[in-house]
C-alpha cells in the first residue's frame, strides 16, 4: 500500500494541525516566534513530494512512530502515512526564516505575541542565525518577518539595515513580511529585497475590525496593490486565515480581491492560541474544507495568471503551513 502524502491526507494534517511525537526524533526543530504560533513547538513531516509542520501535543490524535527508515503517522491506531521529519536550523528547511522583533504593540485578537513580551533580535544575532544556516548547507533563501516594536516605520527601517548587510554577504533571494508603510515597498525593493508579504489576517471586514481593530485593511491591501507594481506579480503575498467565522463566500470574494491585484493569498488554518481563549471565534477548519477553499484559490489564481509555486521565500516554498496551489493540489 502507498503510504505517501497527498494532499488529502495533508488536509487532514492540518485540520487537526498536531501531532504527539517524541522528542528525541525532534532534533534541532525549535518553537515558533511568529504570528499565532508563537511560543509552540512543531516539527516537519515531509512524503511523497509534500511537507507539513505539525505542532507537539501529547493529546493529539495523531501519533509519530520510529521506524527503521524514518517514521510513521497514526491516527486511531491506523498507519496513515510514512515519510521523515526534517531538521529546521531556523524556522523551516531550506531558508533562514528569521523574527526580527517578536514584541508587538497591535493587539489583533487570535494572536499570543502581544502577551509574550517576546525578544529584539539584534543585527548580529540575525546575521549569526544566517551564518549557521549558509553552514549546514540549507541556506536557499532569507526570509525576515517582524512584529511591531514602536512602528512599522521603525520596523522597516530595522529590516532595511538588516537587508543591506546580507545582501553583500549572501547571494540567496530576500523575502520581508512587515505591517507596510507609505514607502515600505520602494524602500525595500531598493535594498534588494525579492518578494514582500503584507497580511491581511482576513477579508472579512467585520471580523477584521473586530479582530485587528488598530490597524486598517484598506491600507494594507493598498500597499499590497502598490507592492506589485514594484515588485511584479508572483513576488507578493499576504497571510489569509481560515476560522476566525467568516464563510466560504467571504473567502472567495477576498481570494478574487486579492488575486485581481496581482497578490497570491495565502490561507492558512488558525491555530488557537490558549493566551488568546475567548478572545475572539477560532475554529481549526476541517480537511474537506481546507481542500475546498485550496481548489478555489488554485482556479482563482490560474485565471489571473499567477503562480504559486514561481515564490522563492516565506511560506510558499516551504508549504508547512498551508496547501499550496500549484505544489500541493
Amino acid at each position: 500500500m502507498n503510504k505517501n502524502m497527498n494532499a488529502e491526507i495533508k488536509a487532514m494534517l492540518l485540520s487537526i494541525g498536531s501531532a504527539d511525537v517524541d522528542a528525541s526524533a525532534l532534533g534541532t526543530n525549535p518553537s515558533s516566534t511568529a504570528g499565532p504560533d508563537a511560543g509552540n513547538r512543531s516539527f516537519f513531516f515531509k512524503s511523497g513530494g509534500h511537507r507539513v509542520r505539525l505542532g507537539v501535543d501529547r493529546d493529539s490524535p495523531l501519533k509519530v512512530k520510529k521506524l527503521d527508515d524514518g517514521v510513521a503517522i497514526e491516527k486511531d491506531g491506523i498507519e496513515i502515512v510514512r515519510g521523515e521529519i526534517e531538521t529546521a536550523f531556523a524556522h523551516c528547511p531550506e531558508q533562514a526564516y528569521i523574527t526580527l522583533c517578536e514584541k508587538c504593540i497591535y493587539d489583533c485578537k487570535f494572536c499570543p505575541v502581544p502577551k509574550l513580551n517576546g525578544k529584539v533580535k539584534s543585527q548580529n544575532q540575525v546575521l549569526k542565525i544566517v551564518d549557521d544556516v549558509f553552514k549546514a548547507g540549507e541556506l536557499k533563501a532569507i526570509s525576515l518577518t517582524s512584529g511591531v516594536e514602536i512602528s512599522p516605520e521603525d520596523e522597516v527601517e530595522r529590516a532595511f539595515g538588516i537587508v543591506q548587510v546580507l545582501k553583500e554577504k549572501y547571494n540567496v533571494p530576500i523575502g520581508v513580511s512587515v505591517c507596510p508603510t507609505k514607502d515600505s515597498s520602494q524602500k525595500l525593493y531598493d535594498v534588494g529585497v525579492s518578494e514582500v508579504k503584507y497580511n491581511v489576517e482576513t477579508m472579512d471586514r467585520e471580523i477584521f475590525k473586530n479582530v485587528c481593530g488598530d490597524l486598517s485593511l484598506d491600507f494594507i491591501l493598498r500597499a499590497l496593490k502598490e507592492a506589485v507594481g514594484i515588485f511584479g506579480k508572483n513576488h507578493v503575498f499576504t497571510n489569509f486565515i481560515i476560522g476566525l467565522g467568516e464563510t466560504d463566500e467571504t473567502v472567495k470574494a477576498g481570494v478574487e480581491e486579492l488575486a485581481g491585484i496581482g497578490v497570491i493569498p495565502i490561507l492558512r488554518a488558525i491555530n488557537p492560541h490558549p493566551l488568546r481563549e475567548g478572545e475572539t471565534t477560532t475554529i481549526r477548519p476541517s480537511a474537506e474544507r481546507l481542500l475546498k477553499l485550496a481548489r478555489m484559490t488554485r482556479r482563482t489564481l490560474d485565471r489571473y495568471g499567477l503562480r504559486a509555486d514561481i515564490a522563492q521565500t516565506m511560506c510558499l516554498p516551504c508549504t508547512g503551513c498551508d496547501l499550496v496551489p500549484h505544489i500541493d493540489l
